[in-house]
Parts: structure tokens; C-alpha cells; sequence
């Protein structure tokens, strides 16, 4: 005879599993062979960087995943490397800074990563 209150226990466990999976592959910086030509060239580490602090906003492929705002595939185009840089550190708009969390050489090398995105 099964137990009646572990069947949900045991549901509830799957169900968070599912759901815990698939996000710690995109905070852990899961791979993606579609995308890694969006990450190109840059510093060793940059895109690194980007997968570890940035793709559960702006996406594995650059493209964004809160609205307009977010897509970065030409953000050299509408923003400056200082302005990339500054939006880094101090957030905004939605942004959480990253000055406290991101070394200001990690800062400076993504913003020229991503300055070159036109």
C-alpha cells in the first residue's frame, strides 16, 4: 500500500526539478551552439562574464528576454562604450548594477565587447 502523503511530496519534488534544471543550466552558463557566434571576439573571459551575470536578462543570443530594451545584438549602435559601461556599474532602467559584483576590468571588457555590437 503507497503512502498517500508522499505521492505529493514526491510530485512536488519532480515538478521543482523541472523547473530548477533548465535555470541552472542558464545561470551556470549552459551551452548553446546556436548562439556562440553572438559572443565572437572580446578579452578570454568576456563572454564568460555574460554568460555567468547577463543571459538570464539579455539572452544567450544577445537578442533579450524583457522586452526591447534588453536585446544587445546592436547595442553599439545606440550606446557608447562609456555609456555601456556606465549602465553596467550603475544599473538602472530595470538593470541591477554590477559595480559591487563585476571587477571594473570585467566592466570595462564587456563594454568593449559589447560596443562593438553594431
Amino acid at each position: 500500500m503507497t503512502n498517500p502523503t508522499l505521492i505529493p511530496s514526491v510530485r512536488g519534488t519532480i515538478r521543482f526539478l523541472l523547473l530548477a534544471f533548465p535555470s541552472a543550466m542558464l545561470l551556470l552558463g549552459g551551452h548553446d551552439p546556436a548562439s556562440a557566434s553572438a559572443f565572437g571576439a572580446g578579452a578570454s573571459d568576456t563572454p564568460q562574464v555574460f554568460r555567468s551575470n547577463c543571459i538570464s536578462c539579455h539572452g544567450t543570443d544577445l537578442k533579450g528576454r524583457m522586452g526591447d530594451s534588453t536585446n544587445l545584438t546592436k547595442v553599439g549602435n545606440r550606446m557608447s562604450k562609456a555609456q555601456i559601461a556606465a549602465q553596467i556599474k550603475q544599473g538602472g532602467g530595470g538593470m541591477p548594477p554590477f559595480s559591487g559584483k563585476l571587477q571594473d576590468s570585467q566592466i570595462e571588457e564587456l563594454a568593449a565587447w559589447l560596443s562593438a555590437k553594431k
